[in-house]
């Protein structure tokens, strides 16, 4: 029934229907993530890179109330510019974009909803949302969470955003039985850092044995999917303590400020932005850079299989 609002991209249908490989890629990091015209380089860049390891890429988003799975360069270009105008469409706000005909940008839980109706089951992401610092008494906890709990797509990221509170954030994925893999690391990366003083529930060292996991999970038809932590690359990633110093400075200053639910994150990467002096934007667009080319390698091996 959903399909009637879903409009597929012909060339990301047709990888589909012969079981090729194909990258879904959320929206918010183009709307959200950065200003123009940087935003719409990096998506168009990332789109290059997912082709370059193999794979069909399909940027998702809301569209004039259409779900899209594969958007244009003209289309990736229009959400750039608009920018922050458009809404951040989590779950919730689905129903009434669509109801509506409006524009969203897809978080990590809209994006993956809309790539496993579309049949695609790998995706490319930067880091997930999570259990927000202080969530005992704000209740702040990312909707990411859950819809891994319950959609079957793998999501490749460099981890959960240092923002968050990282040791709950995996206790609530191991309630909700989502296998938390670390790419060549046993230790979950931090988005801007490859260290956090947590450990991963397994290690995988290649394309392949992510895939052939990931394909046993969904044989078994066990619930939910799989999160894959991919470690930013040395050479971009950011100092653990100057990174925590920044946001425990950034946390400080939202709670002052008031800030809260769905604005939180964009606030708070903002102000690390600012904090910074810019490097974290760089360290962002590198580490899904390195996340498209793993996701483009590991959906080719599932194909495989």
């Amino acid at each position: 029934m959903m399909n009637r609002y879903l409009d597929v991209n012909p060339e990301v249908a047709r990888a589909v229907a012969e079981g090729r490989p194909v990258v879904a890629l959320e929206s918010t990091i183009i709307s959200h993530g950065m200003p123009y015209p940087q935003n719409v380089e990096t998506a168009l860049q990332v789109e290059q890179i997912v082709r370059s390891n193999g794979a069909v890429p399909a940027t998702i988003a809301i569209l004039g109330g259409r779900l899209k799975a594969g958007l244009t360069a003209d289309e990736i270009t229009y959400l750039g510019k608009a920018g922050t105008a458009v809404t951040k469409a989590s779950r919730r706000d689905l129903a009434v974009l669509v109801a509506k005909g409006m524009d969203g940008a897809t978080t990590v839980t809209t994006t993956m909803m809309i790539a496993h109706m579309a049949g695609i089951s790998i995706f490319a992401t930067g880091g997930i949302g999570g259990v927000h610092r202080g969530a005992e008494t704000t209740m702040d906890i990312s909707a990411d969470l859950e819809e891994l709990a319950g959609t079957p797509v793998m999501v490749i990221c460099a981890g959960a955003k240092s923002i968050l509170d990282l040791g709950l954030t995996l206790e609530y994925l191991e309630t909700h039985g989502v296998p938390v893999i670390g790419y060549g690391t046993k230790e979950l990366p931090a988005f801007y850092t490859r260290r956090s003083g947590f450990s991963v529930d397994y290690e995988l060292d290649s394309p392949e044995e992510l895939a052939a996991a990931f394909k046993v999970q969904r044989d078994l038809n066990l619930r939910g999917g799989m999160l894959v932590a991919n470690p930013i690359p040395e050479e971009y990633a950011m100092d653990f303590d100057i990174i925590n110093r920044a946001i425990d400075e950034a946390i400080a200053q939202s709670v002052r400020d008031g800030i809260h639910g769905k604005e939180s994150t964009p606030y708070l990467l903002a102000k690390v932005k600012d904090l910074t002096g810019g490097d974290s934007l760089e360290s962002n667009i590198r580490l899904v850079f390195n996340n498209a080319a793993l996701a483009a390698r590991t959906a080719a091996a599932y194909c495989r299989l």
